[in-house]
């Protein structure tokens, strides 16, 4: 939180702290310092409300952890359960995640308004097999000098390019000039 003062020529800014909860950082065992608290059993059903050190008691003669899952609740609910276990299986569980997602890259695609067939169909290709591998393709015309009285010609090529390429992807919206370039992206199918 921010707070300021204001004298007529200095402004001075203080930062107090805000205590927030860490979804990574549950409290276990001796941090929680509640009296009284819901208690969850290890298989999942619900013990009662009871003292936090009774509650401390029953988990130690289980051979388990109390952790306090639901902190804001009243009274705030802590459950008994293999604490290191559960550490280990949300770690597994991240790195299966990242290990399954797809990173979207922007590969540019830039043409200019004096294009040969050649070199277009080269972009085409190079284009293709962008858009083929998964990734969105930005296309950019460039202007130069007196092309930029002819903006409508960067059109007609994109248009050009979003035909050659219609059936491994589709453009995400109009082309749009910005300075002296027109960008459009195109997306994969």
């Amino acid at each position: 939180m921010i707070r300021s003062e204001s004298t007529p020529s200095v402004r001075l800014f203080y930062y107090t702290e805000v205590s927030v909860i860490n979804k990574d950082e549950l409290l276990i065992n001796e941090q929680i310092r509640v009296k009284e608290l819901r208690l969850i059993d290890e298989t999942g059903t619900a013990v009662g409300i009871m003292s936090a050190k009774d509650a401390q008691k029953l988990a130690f003669e289980r051979n388990y952890d109390l952790v306090m899952i639901a902190p804001s609740a009243t009274p705030p609910v802590c459950k008994l359960m293999d604490y290191k276990k559960y550490v280990f299986d949300m770690a597994k569980k991240e790195r299966e995640a990242r290990k399954n997602q797809k990173v979207v890259d922007i590969k540019e695609v830039r043409l200019t308004l004096g294009i040969g067939d050649h070199d277009f169909n080269v972009k085409v290709k190079n284009a293709i097999k962008f858009l083929q591998s998964g990734d969105k393709v930005k296309v950019t015309v460039r202007f130069g000098g007196r092309e930029m009285n002819h903006t409508q010609n960067g059109e007609v090529l994109i248009d050009r390019m979003a035909e050659a390429l219609s059936e491994y992807g589709a453009l995400d919206k109009r082309p749009k000039l910005e300075g002296k370039r027109m960008t459009v992206i195109i997306n994969p199918k």
